[in-house]
């Protein structure tokens, strides 16, 4: 799939058929084209905790995600936390911030990664959501997340039960300043 179509053709899916499941191969691809993403001075701090087990799935939706979220994953094949391993993206080898971002510029390269595992999982069929809306605490305890990590996203990945149209973008003329 061109780069162009997988960028047109992804969307925050919400509906996943039932039954379907994400193999481990899968979930692997997804973090290869991840790791492909640049980051702050190559420091790659990007952590991605796979949950594939249909048990486990509902269990870590019931535990760390509101309502609202788990009924948006409901049946998908895989939930994929996202981390980044705080102090390093932005800072110098002392630990000092290098600009006024901090950790802030961690978040910035994991996000720049999940963008590539989105389109990786849409140039395979799969429908995905970026969740930020759940229990940090939870998932890091559930999941023996390191205190060196800061908790961002959990992704659901699955076979699409919908199709739905692309929102509305605003115009380039809009969003852009030149000089």
């Amino acid at each position: 799939m061109e780069l162009t179509t997988a960028m047109k053709n992804r969307r925050s899916i919400r509906t996943y058929k039932e039954g379907k499941t994400v193999d481990k191969s899968t979930v692997e691809a997804l973090i290869q084209a991840a790791q492909l993403a640049p980051s702050w001075k190559n420091s790659q701090t990007a952590r991605y905790y796979a949950i594939l087990s249909p048990e486990k799935i509902q269990e870590v939706a019931e535990q760390a995600l509101p309502e609202f979220n788990r009924n948006n994953c409901k049946n998908a094949g895989a939930l994929i936390v996202t981390t980044f391993v705080k102090n390093r993206a932005g800072f110098d080898r002392e630990g000092n911030p290098d600009n006024e971002l901090g950790n802030e510029w961690g978040a910035y390269d994991l996000g720049l990664a999940n963008q590539n595992l989105l389109l990786k999982a849409t140039e395979l069929g799969l429908g995905t959501l970026v969740m930020g809306i759940r229990d940090a605490q939870v998932l890091r305890t559930a999941l023996n997340i390191p205190d060196d990590q800061i908790v961002v996203s959990v992704i659901s990945v699955g076979e699409a039960d919908v199709d739905p149209e692309m929102p509305k973008r605003k115009d380039v003329d809009a969003i852009v300043t030149f000089f």
